[in-house]
């Protein structure tokens, strides 16, 4: 999908509605995408500088088995898979795919404004054009 241009911006508001709901659902799937790319670039950091174990000051901190303290081990296993190797070699591409998917969001939102706003100047020109069908007979 060309989100740059607006060239279909001078429809039929049935158009700019089809155009601004297909926008609207593309911004949602690169805001998935982008969570995706952030929680595994927050593993990759992690997994390279490990939190250190929790309890380590049992005068102050509440223990035993009532405060269900998981080990340390554990946690490393099941959050981190297991070890610090996952994705330092991926870091980069990561950033890397953070960054065009911020530039491409950049674009949609651009699109979707585009959209918004010829939306709205032609209800303005015409508020009749709001009764039209919103599909084609």
């Amino acid at each position: 999908m060309a989100v740059a241009r607006t060239s279909g911006l001078d429809g039929r508001l049935t158009e700019l509605r089809r155009a601004r709901r297909l926008l609207r659902a593309e911004k949602s799937r690169i805001g998935q995408w982008r969570r995706l790319v952030r929680a595994r670039l927050d593993l990759a950091v992690a997994a390279a500088a490990q939190p250190e174990p929790l309890g380590q000051e049992a005068d102050v901190l509440p223990v035993g088995p009532e405060t269900d303290l998981p080990m340390h081990a554990e946690l490393v296993t099941q959050v981190l898979g297991g070890g610090p190797s996952i994705d330092l070699d991926r870091l980069e591409a990561l950033r890397d795919l953070d960054r065009r998917l911020a530039r491409y969001e950049e674009a949609v939102s651009v699109a979707l404004d585009a959209a918004t706003s010829e939306f709205i100047r032609r209800v303005a020109a015409d508020p009749r054009e709001m009764c039209s069908p919103l599909t084609e007979p």
